[in-house]
């Protein structure tokens, strides 16, 4: 008899050091924190690290907290925006855990809670913004948001890293005409590239007209020097000419021209007074003549 009473002794004194052990030691994980409240009562001093934790059977109580990035998804929003213009939004929120103490303190669900803040935060910031603005300036409304959203959530604990906007649904004669100022502002686009190219080409074709005018241009002063040059060299070879030309063959051309005044069947002569000097060493010579041969000028 006492063989199985031993037995049963050892038996339960195994499984009470095997609950003790079960409720005194705990793994923490990388990304986890242990909030450890001790007879209902916890501070940071209770707050244990990452590895093996060692607690103090049933006056202590663990509670793990994640603190990796999560997200929420906020399912869409029926908000109006300033010009009272409805519209239906939908974003993503990333947070996480930056105080595991205020986590488990200050709020009883941190994720719902952020769900219900991030909505009435986004009807706040768009209804203060209009349409337009809406639908072009979507980075600054995530930054708005996350910056309204963390200063509410930092006495949770929490921190907001990220908000993404994934959709914006406005109303559908809004849509209708952003299709047609879409489709308008394409036409315009097109008929300013084919402006344009008509442009280019025009200036392209005054170019090469004032190329071909220059070119003309430069040929025909080419062509005007080389005929002054032409005539210079014929005036100069005129001028050399002439140097040899004596006032007896002066004299004999203005005989050839005389005679063929003869021949005109004018009755009146115009005779340059220059003749008369050059005639006159013709007279003496006649009159030389005449004496040589025993003739005066009058007889006949």
């Amino acid at each position: 008899m006492e063989l199985p009473v031993t037995l049963s002794i050892a038996a339960f004194l195994v499984v009470v050091v095997l609950v003790i052990l079960y409720l005194s030691v705990r793994i923490v994980q990388q990304y986890e924190r242990l909030v450890v409240f001790r007879l209902g009562r916890t501070d940071d001093s209770l707050v244990r690290d990452p590895g093996l934790r060692f607690l103090i059977p049933i006056v202590d109580r663990p509670v793990k907290v994640d603190i990796r990035e999560q997200f929420i998804e906020v399912p869409s929003q029926t908000t109006i925006t300033k010009d009272n213009a409805p519209i239906n939004v939908d974003f993503l929120i990333y947070w996480r855990i930056v105080d595991a103490l205020k986590s488990q303190v200050n709020v009883v669900n941190f994720p719902g809670a952020l769900q219900g803040v991030a909505t009435t935060t986004l009807r706040a910031v768009i209804g203060d913004i209009l349409l337009d603005e809406v639908l072009s300036k979507r980075e600054q409304i995530n930054e708005v948001l996350r910056v309204k959203l963390d200063e509410v959530t930092e006495r949770w604990g929490g921190k907001v890293t990220t908000v993404e906007i994934r959709e914006i649904t406005p109303p559908r004669d809004v849509q209708d005409a952003m299709n047609r100022q879409l489709s308008a502002e394409r036409t315009r686009r097109a008929v300013i590239t084919e402006s344009e190219g008509t442009r280019q080409a025009a200036i392209n074709v005054a170019e090469g007209q004032k190329q071909s005018e220059i070119l003309k241009a430069e040929g025909d002063r080419q062509a005007a020097i080389l005929r002054a040059e032409g005539f210079s060299e014929a005036l100069t070879r005129i001028f050399n000419a002439a140097k040899g030309v004596d006032q007896k063959t002066m004299a004999l051309q203005y005989l050839e021209a005389l005679k063929a005044l003869g021949m005109s069947p004018a009755t009146k002569f115009v005779i340059p007074t220059e003749f008369t000097r050059l005639v006159e060493p013709l007279t003496g010579y006649v009159e030389r003549g005449m004496a040589a041969g025993g003739t005066q000028p009058g007889d006949k």
